[in-house]
């Protein structure tokens, strides 16, 4: 079923190109990403038109992926298809810019699905300013119909990218764990993979083992996670997500980390030929390089406290971890081979779970206030500036930033009469559009991937 899910998202997707007719034009429509928006842009997206039934299902279908993603951005709000005057019957033919100014729709997608006697679908769009009535963006996709939500998540990301000028992030998928109780009450936790919207959602692991904090490979090709296995050991694993295929990284003649001993939260340097992995070695924790083409296991840290969750700058020159040095746990950067480590929180509680984003501008953390309540913040690489906290609650924990390093997605747990219930949310850097991602059941965990490629 793997195979087939990832053979479904790699079908055949052809050369982008632009359409022809009218010339394109830079228009002074865009949206500020810095700041919160509290009074999103209106655009219209009505449904894709299609000269036959079948075209047309499929273009109403995109449209409404289209809607879901700017719509769940905090960013754009997209214009009720009930207020719609006109009715979009030809894409190279202007529209009637007066029709949606009435509506207060200040930009205009509208587009095309055509399906050929060979089965293969075309899709084509045009954004438009309503204001100055210049086409922002004309382009079109070609590829097998079972792959339209992909192609409606790279509209979406074409689209925020001409209306932000920041990259998007709509063609990603994010690996999390599922959380469910068996037969015998015990909890199971398996890796779960699906797109950023929630759609698609498959199981990669069985109930063999307990899953743990997934991370995705520069090429998003491959997933580390940790396995909690009978004997109370936690076990780095390498997981290829073509074949299935599970590999256990210090066992079977592998590397030595110590016996009894433990390794933690695996992470993909940025190239995708080493690892950063916390391993237990005579009774500390320390932070480790694992080369994946030799096999060598070369420490970096040899601090007498615990150095756990490496997470790699994005041009690999640094690394940032947490540590107890200091008494207590807080976020340190040191150069990629160990040297030069430097503080970079100072505050009160506990400092955990580093992400470094995709920008390199900002480090991404959990803190455990005083009282036992938890924040998600980001803080400047080098320290400077302070922290800025954009969530706090009952339970906060592993943050992983979207490809455009504009959104965070976490754990959050929440109490109630049965106990914490654990789900996943996402938030802006700003702190506005705190949203719960949708998921089949319980789930903590995620990990995003980069954009697909």
């Amino acid at each position: 079923m793997i195979i087939a899910l990832l053979a479904r998202f790699a079908a055949l997707l052809a050369a982008l190109a632009l359409l022809g007719a009218p010339a394109f034009a830079q228009g002074p429509l865009r949206v500020d990403v810095t700041d919160g928006h509290l009074d999103p842009m209106p655009v219209a997206i009505p449904d894709f038109i299609g000269a036959d039934g079948r075209a047309a299902d499929a273009g109403a279908q995109i449209a409404r992926v289209i809607n879901n993603n700017l719509g769940n951005t905090g960013l754009f709000t997209p214009v009720d298809s009930d207020a719609f005057i006109e009715t979009i019957e030809n894409i190279d033919l202007r529209p009637r810019f007066g029709d949606w100014r009435v509506i207060n729709a200040q930009a205009l997608l509208t587009g095309r699905v055509t399906i050929d006697g060979e089965d293969r679908m075309q899709i084509a769009f045009r954004l438009w300013d309503t204001a100055t009535e210049q086409q922002l963006l004309g382009l079109q996709f070609a590829t097998t119909p079972d792959n339209w939500r992909r192609i409606a998540h790279k509209v979406s990301d074409a689209v925020y990218e001409r209306l932000t000028g920041e990259q998007g992030y709509f063609d990603s998928r994010i690996v999390y764990v599922a959380e469910s109780t068996g037969s015998d009450g015990q909890t199971l936790r398996r890796l779960a993979v699906m797109d950023q919207d929630g759609a698609n959602p498959s199981l990669l692991t069985d109930r063999s083992f307990m899953a743990l904090l997934p991370n995705y490979s520069p090429g998003a090709q491959q997933i580390t996670f940790v396995a909690q296995r009978e004997d109370g050991r936690n076990m780095s694993y390498l997981y290829d997500l073509a074949t299935g295929r599970r590999e256990s990284l210090f066992e079977g003649g592998g590397p030595s980390i110590s016996a009894g001993g433990q390794s933690l939260a695996p992470r993909f340097a940025p190239d995708g030929r080493s690892l950063l992995v916390a391993a237990e070695r005579h009774g500390s924790h320390h932070i480790f390089r694992y080369d994946l083409r030799s096999r060598i296991l070369r420490q970096i840290t040899s601090h007498p406290a615990d150095d756990v969750s490496p997470s790699p700058a994005p041009d690999g020159t640094q690394i940032v971890f947490s540590s107890n040095r200091s008494g207590r746990s807080q976020l340190y950067v040191m150069d990629a081979d160990g040297a030069n480590v430097r503080r970079i929180t100072f505050g009160e509680g506990q400092y955990y779970a580093p992400a470094w984003s995709p920008r390199g501008d900002l480090v991404a953390f959990v803190r455990q206030q005083s009282g036992g309540r938890f924040a998600l913040g980001v803080v400047r690489a080098d320290g400077s500036g302070g922290e800025r906290i954009l969530y706090e609650g009952y339970f906060v924990d592993s943050p992983t930033w979207a490809p455009n390093g504009r959104i965070l997605a976490f754990t959050r747990g929440d109490f109630d009469r049965d106990g914490t219930q654990y789900s996943i949310w996402s938030v802006d850097l700003a702190g506005f559009n705190l949203r719960r991602l949708p998921t089949q059941g319980a789930a903590s965990d995620p990990a995003w991937s980069p954009l697909i490629e």
